[in-house]
């Protein structure tokens, strides 16, 4: 660290850090003073070539891939256990870079990672790599092997706890990874590159390269890619597919989100609002599994709508170490303009700014927007439609259940959603109705046993649970002769 600026000046390749093929560097800035804070090497094409190489090398060779899931256990339970040693520093790193309050960061942004490599390490203890079948005419062994070398690039908002949702799964599967962070937040991939070297991961199966667009799209097109497991924006999936398909790699897109809290006219309202503070405004409404659009009855309309905007206009705004801040910074310049545009387009759709609207008057410094409520906003409306990722939340009004089913469905996204009901069996009759990829009764909650992913343009494939172990696994059957010897229990 120099003059209070963290600085990295070589890059993680195959488990050593190694001087940059290239002198570009990444600076990242503080979205609370705007200052800079760190400075990393910015990887270019010949750092991919190397670090895929690398990986290609420990994949094809190297005994990773070879090793029992008991040992390749043993490693990840060392990486996730030494993430748990520093998880304040993580925190801490996180939320400096991206502007995540401390009191969320801690959770998600670092015990979070500790929750899914935990729950990974379990999935894989139990997991069937090997069956053995009755075959038409003889028995059949269906193998479930790594899929190879992966490139797993991972977004700004929650960039240790999306590394966790694809490395665990995708080393206890016996891949090697060449993983992307996002240039926002590339300081604390190097708090993970230290931890995996300490965990006594071997050679070459895992490279961390921070860098822009092009570099991403030259590593997700490389030819010595087996897999791509990718989080971030629609565009930005649909752009992957387009060259994946070049090499017919296989690909995991989790995307983005408009998803719908809708509240039924028995529902217990004060517990939904409270519930829907953090649901909605969680990560400064930087997520893509947030509840932005609030589904309300006709006959109660007005009484949620008062109900939200006092608890939104309580929410603490404001330095995001502060461990009372609630909701903090956007993390870009771009992000806080984005969202003020919104505002104003929804204003002129005829939606009602409930309570916020604007830059805070006590943060001048720092790409803050007010944690904002947006009223009357009918489904038809831009704000309702696309995804503003901030603190901007619509409420909407429905007739009858029918009506906010339809509602909750009219999306181009299918990510996350809840309901809340006075009678929760009826509670889970509506979720069975709303076509989205995670739903949550009289909750929010994202469940690590289970799988996580999207519907329509929310993306492809699932992570956590055993499904998305097996999106780093490919089927292999072998074809076994009359009378083979097959083992009892199987």
């Amino acid at each position: 660290m120099v003059d209070g600026v963290t600085e990295y000046g070589e890059l993680y390749i195959g488990g050593t850090l190694v001087a940059p093929s290239g002198a570009e560097v990444i600076e990242v800035i503080s979205p609370h003073t705007e200052e800079v804070i760190g400075r990393v090497p910015h990887a270019a094409r010949a750092d991919v070539d190397r670090a895929v190489a690398a990986a290609r090398r420990a994949f094809d060779e190297g005994p990773w891939p070879r090793m029992s899931i008991e040992e390749r256990i043993e490693v990840c339970t060392r990486i996730k256990d030494g993430i748990a040693a520093r998880a304040d520093e993580i925190a801490r790193v996180i939320s400096s870079e991206n502007g995540s309050p401390y009191s969320w960061s801690i959770l998600a942004q670092a015990f979070g990672p500790v929750m899914i490599w935990d729950s990974a390490i379990a999935i894989a203890r139990d997991f069937r790599f090997e069956q053995y079948r009755s075959g038409v005419l003889s028995p059949i062994l269906v193998r479930r092997e790594p899929a190879g070398v992966v490139a797993a690039v991972v977004p700004w908002n929650v960039p240790q706890f999306v590394a966790a949702a694809k490395l665990a799964p995708a080393l206890l599967a016996g891949c090697t990874v060449v993983l992307k962070p996002s240039p926002e937040t590339p300081l604390d991939s190097y708090i993970l590159a230290e931890i995996a070297t300490e965990a006594g991961l071997p050679e070459g199966v895992l490279s961390i390269l921070p860098a822009d667009r092009e570099v991403s799209e030259y590593l997700v097109g490389h030819p010595g890619i087996d897999k791509i497991s990718f989080t971030g924006s629609v565009g930005a999936g649909k752009r992957i597919m387009e060259v994946a398909s070049r090499n017919l790699t296989r690909v995991t897109l989790e995307l983005g989100g408009k998803s719908a809290a809708i509240l039924l006219a028995d529902a217990d309202i004060d517990a939904a609002v409270a519930n829907l503070m953090g649901a909605s405004y969680m990560n400064n409404g930087q997520a893509c599994v947030a509840l932005t659009r609030v589904l309300a009855p006709r006959s109660r309309y007005d009484e949620i709508a008062d109900k939200m905007a006092a608890a939104v206009s309580g929410l603490v705004v404001g330095d995001p170490l502060d461990g009372a801040t609630q909701v903090g910074p956007l993390v870009a310049k771009r992000q806080q303009q984005r969202n003020l545009d919104y505002i104003r387009i929804g204003q002129d759709e005829g939606a009602k700014v409930l309570t916020g609207g604007g830059v805070p008057a006590a943060q001048p410094r720092g790409w803050y927007v007010e944690p904002t409520l947006l009223g009357s906003v009918d489904n038809r409306m831009r704000v309702a439609r696309e995804e503003i990722f901030g603190p901007v939340v619509c409420l909407l009004p429905y007739d009858d259940e029918a009506d906010a089913i339809r509602i909750a469905n009219d999306s181009e996204y299918g990510l996350s959603g809840s309901v809340w009901a006075g009678d929760p069996v009826h509670g889970v009759d509506v979720a069975r109705q709303v076509r989205t990829g995670t739903f949550s009764v009289n909750s929010f909650s994202l469940d690590f046993n289970g799988p996580f992913g999207g519907f329509k343009n929310s993306g492809l494939g699932r992570e956590f649970g055993p499904e998305g172990m097996s999106g780093f696994l490919e089927d292999k059957t072998i074809n076994l002769p009359q009378g083979y010897p097959v083992p009892e229990g199987n």
